[in-house]
């Protein structure tokens, strides 16, 4: 297992959900971070709860889960722009401000879960955009997401609602 900065090789780690339940996961390409900050590639540190998600209807049926999950639109963006007052907010497209388009082809966030990392209250400049959703097949670095596995998200898909702690180890 790789953690840290090791410039640009995939870093695992591991993602708890409940007491039973222990994946690997991909994180961020400089490893977890215990002082996030916008921009730095890192995965936070520590605890973050499930809060709601969303998820392609023109891919894949609705995941069953007990998070709310609404479908995924084509103008949706989030908000990463510190200087922003939407920062780390969904945001309708086009924006004008740093944003990441949630309508992505490769299907990494064709079921994409929002974590409660900075939401409330929302720290500017402290981590912004930081969700669950599937990994690249090479298992390449998020910019500071979590990341599984297809077979390991259809197993978790179950076990999730509304408020679950994920843990990043």
């Amino acid at each position: 297992m790789r953690r840290g900065i090791v410039g640009g090789a995939t870093v695992l780690g591991h993602l708890r959900v409940h007491a039973a339940i222990t994946l690997t996961c991909v994180l961020g390409g400089r490893g977890i971070a215990h002082n996030k900050r916008e921009g730095d590639k890192a995965t936070p540190s520590g605890a973050m709860r499930v809060l709601s998600g969303y998820f392609r209807d023109d891919r894949i049926a609705r995941p069953r889960c007990r998070v709310p999950l609404r479908p995924l639109k084509q103008d949706l963006g989030w908000c990463d722009d510190p200087a922003s007052p939407l920062y780390n907010r969904p945001a309708p497209l086009p924006l004008r401000e740093g944003h990441e388009i949630m309508w992505r082809k490769d299907g990494l966030y064709d079921v994409v879960f929002v974590l409660d990392y900075n939401l409330a209250p929302r720290r500017k400049g402290l981590g912004s955009a930081i969700f669950l959703h599937c990994a690249k097949p090479s298992l390449s670095p998020t910019l500071g997401c979590v990341a599984l596995r297809p077979a390991d998200m259809r197993r978790l898909l179950p076990r999730l609602a509304r408020g679950v702690k994920v843990v990043v180890l």
